[in-house]
């Protein structure tokens, strides 16, 4: 069975990498998004699946296309078909797959997907479990439909939180769990010669499974502009978008006229009547680090950063700030 594997971000690598140890699978080629220019020197970069099908090229030995195409037109549709694919796999490509495209595959398409689908459809589930608080996430396996995130259901496996995870520590989380239930749904679709509703492949508890549409929330983009800290809000929600935005783009607030990241906090008291202006800084607890009154509640923050300087634990922090920790003196914002 040969194999256009479609992704961009990290969360995919391991998809992507499982693929080639799968007996009877072959990688036809690689779709991804085009490079894009890269920190302050503005060089132009592959993405994350981009860099990961490179290096399977050179460890592997093995030849197979990256294709980086602007859009899926009809010259995209002419280098995939003559690749004679069978089965298109998905994860985070982030883009719409239009019914022309999806007709190159004769075994149709399936999208990994990092959410207990129909719950947060969308580009940033993982961000949303965190932003929501969420106790109960998980990675969903879907056959690809006309309609975002709405194709019905092959595979699903829950992925338990302890409300300590960063976007990042749960994307790397659920690529791994995700690569084993995507060899197990593709091995599937092997001996069952692609037939996905035949008996040969799944047994009757777990055929393809419709979504409940009238169950279905949505996660939208997240822009730069969301890690900006709204002191006002409650300790949980900005504790929780701490975690949620990082790596990307990072919580961040106004200091002394200098922009400083948040990077690492925790609720010290979740529900206290107001002692002062939300954002200021109330002083330090010796154990849980500097403490800053929220709209309700405090929040102990444990790392910081100015922009363009070293990421700092709170007292290496404070040490070449002494004023900040005066208690009422630092405001936030």
């Amino acid at each position: 069975m040969r194999i256009i594997f479609a992704g961009s971000p990290a969360i995919a690598v391991p998809c992507l990498e499982e693929i080639f140890n799968i007996e009877g699978i072959a990688a036809a080629g690689v779709l991804t998004n085009p490079d894009t220019p890269k920190g302050r020197s503005g060089k132009y970069l592959p993405t994350d699946i981009g860099a990961a099908a490179e290096k399977l090229q050179e460890n592997k030995k093995i030849d197979f296309p990256v294709l980086k195409p602007e859009k899926l037109d009809a010259a995209a549709r002419e280098q995939v078909a003559s690749l004679k694919p069978d089965l298109l796999v998905s994860f985070a490509y982030g883009r719409i797959f239009g019914p022309k495209f999806l007709e190159l595959f004769p075994f149709g398409g399936i999208n990994v997907h990092p959410s207990l689908l129909p719950k947060y459809r969308g580009p940033t589930p993982v961000q949303a479990a965190i932003l929501n608080r969420d106790t109960l996430t998980g990675i969903t396996i879907q056959l690809l439909a006309k309609e975002m995130d709405q194709g019905d259901i092959i595979a699903q496996e829950p992925v338990h939180l302890t409300g300590n995870e960063t976007s990042s520590s749960l994307s790397e989380t659920v690529s791994k769990k995700a690569a084993l239930m995507l060899r197990d749904a593709l091995v599937k679709i092997e001996k069952a010669n692609g037939q996905i509703y035949s008996n040969l492949w799944f047994d009757t508890s777990s055929k393809p499974m419709v979504q409940d549409h009238g169950k279905a929330s949505y996660c939208g983009l997240i822009s730069r502009d969301d890690g900006i800290i709204d002191w006002n809000r409650s300790a949980l929600e900005i504790e929780a978008g701490i975690r949620a935005f990082d790596p990307w783009p990072l919580c961040r607030t106004i200091h002394d006229g200098r922009i400083l990241f948040i990077l690492k906090a925790a609720v010290y008291l979740q529900s206290v009547p107001l002692k002062d202006t939300p954002g200021t800084v109330l002083g330090i607890d010796k154990q849980c680090g500097i403490l800053i009154q929220t709209g309700n509640g405090i929040l102990s923050v444990s790392g910081l950063q100015y922009e363009a300087k070293k990421a700092l634990h709170w007292r290496d922090f404070i040490n070449g700030a002494r004023d900040f920790q005066a208690a009422g003196k630092s405001k936030l914002g």
